[in-house]
């Protein structure tokens, strides 16, 4: 019987070491303007704050102030609970919260794709929020969708 083969370090990342301290710059929001659909608002598009993983370390605590600053009022947050925690903000929903920002959670994993049904859900929240003139912001891990 042979051994099990060892995982090197630079295959899987767990975040589990805290070797540098967090990132001290501003949380980055991409502001993209939605004049194309007939619509005068701007609608947020930026990474998930708090991260903790691989070569990432935000502040949580510091992130959010800086969303409640901006005036952010909606979030639309497509990570999935099991990414939040891999990613280290597992109460990061629970956080928004108490800071009184409405939170649309809409779990599609990494590299995947709503269904219909769901996409149509987003989109019906998201022209509710734009209707009422609501600061609006959707995060991904990377800020990319």
């Amino acid at each position: 019987m042979k051994p099990p083969i060892s995982i090197q370090a630079s295959e899987f990342d767990s975040s589990d070491e805290e070797p540098i301290e967090d990132e001290q710059t501003p949380i980055q929001i991409s502001w993209l303007p939605l004049s194309q659909v007939n619509c005068s608002q701007f609608l947020g598009l930026c990474a998930l704050p708090g991260c903790k993983f691989k070569d990432v370390r935000r502040n949580i605590q510091k992130d959010t102030e800086e969303l409640k600053s901006y005036g952010i009022q909606d979030i639309f947050v497509f990570c999935t609970r099991g990414e939040l925690s891999k990613y280290r903000v597992p109460n990061l929903l629970d956080l928004y919260q108490q800071y009184g920002i409405i939170t649309h959670h809409h779990p599609i994993p990494d590299g995947g794709t709503p269904d219909i049904a769901s996409c149509c859900d987003i989109m019906e929240e998201l022209a509710i929020c734009l209707k009422n003139n609501r600061k609006t912001l959707i995060q991904t891990f990377k800020g990319l969708i």
